[in-house]
């Protein structure tokens, strides 16, 4: 198999880069939830319960710049705190019912803009066509895989078990 011409990864690159920038910018203007708040949200939502050294980790992000962040969610009960298992020394964070419906409010005006500018614009061939490159574009993005998963499938089966699988969705809902 060939690799894809310059001009193909150029293309993929620039839709996915544009359609996420204007993404951004349907969000409301007075969204109740900032971007750094959301990407917290939605990284829970995804992967399950975390310590925050996993969260900033797989968001790249130093553990210091998110503890503003995580103590807002906290006090505004999108998220709860309490002791890891394993590592009595930290905590574990996990998203409340609260924090899944402002990131679902979060994602419904996107979503409108979306489903309306697919409708206007795209055939039903397109539409289609376009579902299947979403997938694909999960699929590379390593959707289904995250570091403190891995882990915890590690702890639980042994050092000799596989990743779950690149590619599966878990939340088609997040981001």
């Amino acid at each position: 198999m060939s690799a894809p011409s310059p001009e193909l990864v150029a293309q993929v690159r620039r839709g996915a880069t544009r359609l996420a920038r204007r993404l951004r910018l349907e969000r409301p203007v007075d969204a109740a939830v900032s971007p750094g708040k959301l990407a917290v949200l939605a990284h829970l939502r995804r992967w399950g319960p975390a310590t925050s050294s996993e969260l900033a980790g797989a968001e790249r992000l130093q553990p210091q710049s998110l503890t503003r962040v995580i103590a807002e969610l906290e006090a505004e009960d999108m998220i709860t705190r309490h002791r890891d298992e394993r590592d009595r020394r930290q905590y574990v964070l996990e998203i409340t019912p609260v924090g899944r419906l402002a990131l679902a409010e979060d994602m419904d005006a996107r979503d409108q803009w979306l489903a309306r500018a697919m409708e206007e614009e795209l055939t039903e061939t397109e539409r289609q066509v376009l579902y299947l490159a979403g997938v694909l574009m999960d699929r590379l993005s390593g959707l289904g895989w995250s570091p403190h998963q891995v882990r915890g499938v590690a702890d639980e089966r042994g050092p000799e078990s596989e990743h779950p699988g690149l590619g599966e969705q878990h939340d088609e809902q997040s981001e």
